[in-house]
C-alpha cells in the first residue's frame, strides 16, 4: 500500500490515464476529483461492498428457490 501526502490542488497519477486531485480539505473529509477514461468503473468502496453483498444474497436466494422446486 502506498501512503502519500498531498495538499489542496496537488495531484497523483495512476498509470498514464488516471489523475486524482485534492480539491478541498475539511476537518473530517477530503474532496477529490478523478479524471479517468469513461470505460473505467469508479465506485465508492462502501457502495461496491453493498452491491456485492446484495448480489451474493440474491444468488443464495435463487439457489434456495431451485432447491425447493426440485
Amino acid at each position: 500500500m502506498l501512503v502519500i501526502s498531498r495538499k489542496k490542488g496537488e495531484s497523483l497519477l495512476i498509470g498514464d490515464d488516471i489523475e486524482i486531485t485534492v480539491e478541498k480539505i475539511d476537518t473530517s473529509s477530503v474532496k477529490i476529483s478523478i479524471k479517468a477514461p469513461k470505460e473505467k468503473v469508479i465506485l465508492r468502496k462502501e457502495v461496491y461492498e453493498k452491491v456485492k453483498d446484495e448480489n451474493s444474497n440474491a444468488i443464495a436466494t435463487t439457489k434456495d428457490i431451485l432447491k425447493i422446486l426440485k
